[in-house]
């Protein structure tokens, strides 16, 4: 019986998606955007990236042509070039955001049907009645932040004022979210959690989609440093998606990285973290020969996104491509025939583009069924077509949105 896994790039979209332009993000293009800074040498920390962006392996499973389909532009470094086996093409997202939740359910073949809450871009941006019922539930002496901000930039400037005081730092972005930073060793990490639980069910009445925990240790601005022990707080996954329909069907089911938290630990069967990106893909090689038929694995591998992507580090996120891609011979070689691999994104987060937030683009599809031709598949009209279609090839019953590609069966 066949076997799936849909690895999911965090934020690496590949050009900007057909209403781009209504979240101010017409022209943006992560991957476009990165190799073309290589090409022209991307500042780095070290002087100047030398080379064009090197990934050869996910270029063979046409992620240049996934690129072209979605832009009609090929980036650099990459090529037209594909293996017989590659299944190649872009998605576009239809529902009402570009946050990491809406990606991965419509992924997972349940879009969103409705808009998220965002708080207004203002200083302060929480409506005061939030803030002070989180801070009377929660028995804080109050909070700091309260606006617009990159989570690095705002620990850096506020961390040594929290540990002074014992307020967290509260902040949101352009995404339906409301993220708490705080020292995991002076405010408490178990504290932490349980104020975003609190703040989780005061968020419901502004239909706010995550609040997240976001840890952090260090002294003093020039050593605070975030610690892996994030946590996800996110409103229950719209019904039918994959991860649903593999559970009713007795399905065995691995979640990676934030996958569990994204579906709010609903048939996510069972969960494994990881410190990094190479931590979770050696968690990854490691487990999938032993799965059984018919199982399922969803992956998110978040550093693309939020140390390179959110940084704006141009550079950084090469880097951790091409990590990735010397990475991936070692995954194919876990593959028994049959097996289903699709890579895609969940949105963009171009870091060439202003601000700091994510951006609206279509996500690129390549992957594979081992021991089959692949096929073009085009421009999809719904992420929700990755969901469907491996729900298709595991004999499951249909998603709640989307249309199957259309591939060969041999």
């Amino acid at each position: 019986m066949a076997r799936a896994i849909l690895l999911v790039l965090d934020s690496l979209g590949c050009g900007g998606a057909p209403d781009a332009a209504d979240f101010g993000d017409e022209g943006a293009d992560t991957l476009g955007h990165i190799a073309q800074a290589c090409a022209r040498g991307a500042a780095d920390g070290d002087g100047l990236r030398k080379g064009l962006l090197h990934v050869p392996n996910l270029d063979a499973l046409g992620l240049g042509r996934a690129c072209e389909t979605s832009t009609g532009a090929l980036p650099p470094g990459l090529s037209r070039n594909v293996a017989p086996h590659a299944i190649h093409g872009c998605a576009q997202e239809i529902s009402f955001g570009k946050d990491t939740p809406s990606g991965h359910w419509e992924m997972a073949g349940a879009p969103l049907p409705w808009r998220l809450g965002h708080f207004p871009d203002t200083r302060p941006c929480f409506p005061p009645e939030l803030v002070q019922e989180l801070v009377d539930t929660a028995k804080l002496p109050g909070i700091l932040g309260d606006r617009h901000a990159p989570g690095i930039a705002l620990i850096e400037e506020l961390g040594e004022e929290h540990l002074k005081t014992g307020k967290p730092i509260v902040y949101t972005s352009a995404d339906s979210v409301l993220q708490i930073a705080a020292h995991e060793e002076a405010f408490g990490l178990e504290r932490l959690y349980e104020t975003c639980r609190i703040a989780r069910r005061i968020a419901d009445r502004w239909n706010v989609g995550r609040v997240i925990a976001r840890p952090f240790v260090g002294t003093t601005r020039a050593n605070f440093a975030r610690t892996p022990n994030r946590k996800d707080f996110a409103i229950p996954p719209p019904p039918g998606n994959l991860l649903d329909r593999a559970e009713e069907a007795g399905r065995a089911a691995l979640s990676f990285g934030k996958i569990g938290d994204i579906f709010r630990h609903r048939a996510t069967g069972r969960e494994i973290k990881g410190r990094d990106n190479g931590a979770l893909l050696d968690a990854l090689i490691s487990e999938w020969p032993v799965m059984p038929d018919g199982g399922l694995a969803l992956v998110n591998l978040v550093d693309f996104d939020t140390d390179h992507g959110h940084r704006r580090d141009v550079a950084g996120y090469a880097r951790a491509l091409e990590a990735f891609d010397a990475r991936l011979p070692a995954l194919l070689a876990t593959l028994r025939a049959e097996d289903m691999l699709l890579i895609s994104a969940d949105h963009g987060n171009d870091p060439t583009w202003r601000g700091t937030d994510h951006t609206r683009e279509n996500a690129p599809v390549v992957g594979l069924v081992a021991g089959r031709r692949g096929a073009d598949v085009g421009r999809r009209a719904s992420f929700a077509d990755i969901g469907q279609t491996i729900a298709r090839h595991l004999g499951l019953r249909p998603v709640a949105k989307g249309e199957a590609f259309a591939l060969p069966q041999s």
